[in-house]
């Protein structure tokens, strides 16, 4: 059976960091920008290039810095440089970049953790130091994981440590998929038996309200530490509410699609450049963090062994499903096909599209003339919704 790779991040924090990490955070921050700088007046977007032309500077500078913080700022710096080239080319920055962050990238060679003493073993200039943890129900699952990088984080609230850990996983063959679109207010899943299941998420309105309560905050109170409390305040609440709910539309989602073998998804990664609507539509697809569900369905279903796979999302809710055909629209949100007749929902026919899509990717030979789908399916249950929901009401 072949395996797959699972990536999850998970987040410790320190109890009572030392004072000797404030010259730490200094020290990387200064790194990285000289690196950045060093990367921008000589164009060099190659992560190689530039720690062979600096490293013997900045180990000359900083002769008690772990050299693998050398290594990792050049990572870090790379990374913050081909990101404002490619932002430049599309006419979004300007000036020079700037690392201004309260992050440490970290290797294996830089710390150690120690899950069941509670501890995290790191590498300064003035040699290893023991740094405590407060442990959570949670960091349990991640015994048998192996850990990859972290990254040290100063925050308002305290110091993090957030690690990646890795896991590999054994994933069958798919029977089939199971076709889900992912909408502003609804994912819509098409299933390999010819029904379709609709859960309403309301994800629109908990964003636009959140939004609003910022706004309002944002114009009453123009600077002070009440305005960042409040704004940091709902911000959290917002990430708390929208975590919980993907978390159970995860959960749904893998357990609709288990007994089939296979998810289909849409590979939205580029939807935020390629699309253009209004100011309002663009500010909506900004706060819609589509990728993050997706990445919570990906590795859920990797763990219960399901095959997950992403499709070219052109025009899966434009196109006929039956047979091929552009479609017209007849009333709001319904389709219809000049050709042959069929009419549904779009997000009914965007999640049939995408689970066709995946049997052709698959290699399954998929006519032009697809099965029909069985009688008064396309009216999509909604008993789910309100499960999902009722708690956010």
């Amino acid at each position: 059976m072949p395996s797959e790779t699972i990536k999850l991040t998970a987040k410790f924090k320190l109890k009572n960091p030392p004072e000797e990490l404030n010259d730490l955070f200094s020290t990387y921050r200064e790194i990285v920008n000289y690196l950045i700088s060093y990367a921008f007046e000589n164009n060099i977007t190659s992560f190689y290039r530039l720690k062979k032309e600096t490293y013997k500077s900045l180990r000359k500078e900083y002769p008690k810095l772990p050299s693998h913080y050398h290594y990792t700022a050049t990572q870090m710096a790379t990374m913050i440089y081909r990101s404002f080239r490619k932002r430049k080319k599309k006419g979004k920055a300007s000036g020079r970049p700037v690392f201004k962050k309260e992050v440490i990238m970290l290797d294996d060679h830089i710390f150690k953790l120690d899950l069941g003493a509670g501890i995290i073993k790191l590498s300064t200039p003035s040699g290893r130091i023991v740094l405590e943890f407060y442990p959570a129900k949670y960091h349990e699952k991640f015994k048998e994981w192996k850990v990859g990088q972290a990254w040290l984080v100063r925050t308002p609230k305290g110091v993090l440590i957030n690690v990646v850990f890795s896991r590999e996983v054994d994933v069958g063959e798919p029977k089939t998929f199971v076709g889900v679109d992912l909408n502003e207010n609804n994912v819509t899943l098409s299933l390999p038996n010819g029904e379709f299941v609709q859960i309403i998420t309301h994800e629109r309105e908990l964003r636009t309200g959140y939004f609003l309560k910022r706004r309002k905050i944002q114009r009453k109170l123009r600077t002070g530490k009440r305005r960042k409390e409040l704004l940091e305040k709902y911000g959290q609440r917002e990430r708390n509410r929208l975590n919980d709910l993907y978390h159970k539309l995860a959960n749904k989602i893998v357990e609709l699609a288990e007994k089939y073998g296979g998810i289909a998804l849409e590979d939205l990664t580029e939807i935020r450049d390629s699309i253009r609507y209004s100011a309002e539509m663009n500010g909506r697809l900004h706060r819609w963090s589509f990728r993050k569900l997706q990445s919570i369905i990906e590795y859920k279903a990797k763990l219960k062994g399901i095959k997950v796979v992403f499709v070219n999302p052109a025009f899966t809710s434009s196109l006929c499903p039956v047979c091929g055909e552009k479609l017209s629209p007849k009333g709001h949100r319904v389709l219809k096909c000049p050709n042959c007749g069929f009419e549904a929902d779009r997000d009914v026919i965007g999640s049939w599209n995408i689970s066709l899509r995946a049997l052709k990717m698959w290699g399954v030979s998929v006519p032009p003339e697809s099965p029909t789908m069985k009688a008064g399916v396309g009216k999509v249950s909604r008993n789910d919704a309100y499960e999902l929901y009722k708690s956010y009401g």
